[in-house]
């Protein structure tokens, strides 16, 4: 999640979609009744000694086969809807659920673990067709050697943004090309309500500046990264993979922080491809995706933070990443019916 993952572009070439779906190549004549296709986005980790244990216990092979973003990888599963070449999709997040779920994507499973998944994040799991695996939040990051160096107080809440002191300050991403960028665009859209696009005119006119990608913001333009925008849209973990990437010797903190208002939780799934031949062995995927192993490894293979209630942390984790108190979110069904009609109005607003 932490690179420019969440994934999901708003319009999606469908014909090279299904064309990576197709690639998958793990129909059931070629893979046999012990091999499972787990269809995933390009930033999906997973240790080979968790996929080497997956095998151990249950003779399971996992195959697995990325589709590119998100958006792209759903954009093919839903082409190949009741016939897929994959038996379990993992990476469809809450801006995308109901679009799977209108395609009748997924068969009806959530993993018998189900009940250990903290309980805010299973308020919706597509009426019991997918299990959460992961959250994160996106937020601004400040760079905060940049205003400690000017004397300038750093903002404590996005309705600051618009204010001549941030002139100039702030880089997001495009939200038709960029997840951040979308999570951002929802939730303006979720604190300001009728006001939203209103938000957008006044940030355009304080200096805001739109990257095409999490990258071109995060490692470009943002002045931690040597660029000279000290807010950018990241994730509440950008600091601890500050930490982790960092060459040695490693800092002992990070330079950045998270602002902690206008953040937008983002939450990652997995299910059974409808029409699968591997019904009963995909269900345990899913299910092993929620075990105990997996989900300790996923701070540091994803740099998101495990579904599973009281799952242990890294310590990069608990000493720096943002716990955010109040997320913001949209229902899955309210962003599918009018994502399509917002994106065409920011880009109106941001003369794009």
């Amino acid at each position: 999640m932490f690179s420019s993952v969440f994934k999901k572009i708003a319009v999606l070439s469908a014909a090279s979609s299904l064309a990576l779906l197709a690639a998958c190549g793990s129909s059931q004549e070629q893979a046999g009744p012990a091999a499972v296709t787990l269809l995933t986005h390009d930033s999906f980790v997973v240790s080979e000694a968790l996929v080497a244990q997956l095998k151990k216990e249950t003779g399971i092979t996992l195959k697995i086969t990325t589709a590119g973003d998100a958006g792209a990888m759903l954009a093919g599963a839903v082409l190949a809807a009741g016939s897929p070449s994959a038996d379990v999709m993992f990476g469809v997040d809450n801006t995308l659920l109901a679009k799977a779920t209108n395609a009748d994507v997924f068969s009806a499973y959530t993993s018998k673990n189900l009940d250990l998944v903290s309980p805010a994040l299973k308020t919706d799991t597509g009426n019991g067709v997918v299990t959460p695996i992961d959250y994160g939040d996106v937020c601004i990051n400040i760079d905060d050697a940049w205003f400690r160096k000017r004397n300038v107080a750093v903002p404590t809440s996005i309705d600051q943004l618009t204010q001549p002191a941030y002139k100039d300050l702030l880089v997001v991403q495009d939200p038709a090309t960029s997840s951040p960028g979308l999570a951002f665009m929802l939730a303006t859209q979720a604190k300001f309500g009728d006001q939203w696009l209103s938000y957008w005119k006044q940030l355009e006119a304080n200096g805001v500046q739109v990257s095409g990608s999490w990258t071109d913001a995060y490692e470009s333009a943002f002045s931690a990264s040597g660029g000279t925008r000290p807010l950018v849209v990241s994730y509440a973990t950008s600091p601890p993979a500050e930490i982790v990437y960092a060459a040695n010797p490693k800092p002992k903190k990070p330079s950045t922080s998270v602002l902690t208002d206008g953040c937008y939780r983002q939450i990652e799934f997995a299910g059974v491809l409808r029409g699968t031949q591997n019904e009963g062995a995909a269900q345990q995927v899913v299910d092993w995706l929620l075990s105990p192993a997996v989900q300790a490894d996923l701070p540091l293979s994803m740099f998101v933070f495990p579904a599973r209630a009281n799952t242990p942390l890294p310590e990069v984790f608990t000493k720096f990443a943002t716990k955010v108190p109040n997320p913001l979110q949209l229902p899955a069904t309210v962003v599918d019916a009018n994502l399509k009609t917002w994106l065409n109005q920011w880009d109106e607003v941001m003369n794009r």
